[in-house]
């Protein structure tokens, strides 16, 4: 790496090298990113393939979950659950004061 003598340089050759180290720095991970990427690139060309073709995977899909509503607030029917996922705080609370499931299915 060059040396650079810093008591030679004036206040706006330092702000401004200052100013170019800060950018460096900040892009440097995205830099090394498209390096990889050309990389990687270049030898799934060698291969007879794309990039894409090499990392998406074949045969698998994701399932969709069911986002339809099927439980809902007593009182607010703003307020639903699908079924999947953490049950929210409303259907908790009504489970602990005796509902059941069933009494608040849509």
């Amino acid at each position: 790496m060059q040396e650079i003598d810093l008591s030679t340089l004036d206040l706006e050759d330092l702000r401004k090298l200052r100013k170019d180290v800060e950018k460096a720095i900040s892009t440097f991970r995205d830099r090394q990113i498209q390096a990889a990427r050309e990389e990687l690139e270049a030898l799934a060309r060698e291969k007879g393939f794309t990039l894409t073709e090499v990392v998406s995977a074949p045969g698998r899909k994701l399932r969709k979950i069911g986002s339809a509503a099927k439980y809902r607030h007593p009182e607010n029917p703003k307020l639903t659950w699908s079924g999947f996922g953490r049950r929210p705080r409303w259907l908790a609370e009504a489970l602990e004061a005796g509902k059941s499931l069933d009494d608040l299915k849509i």
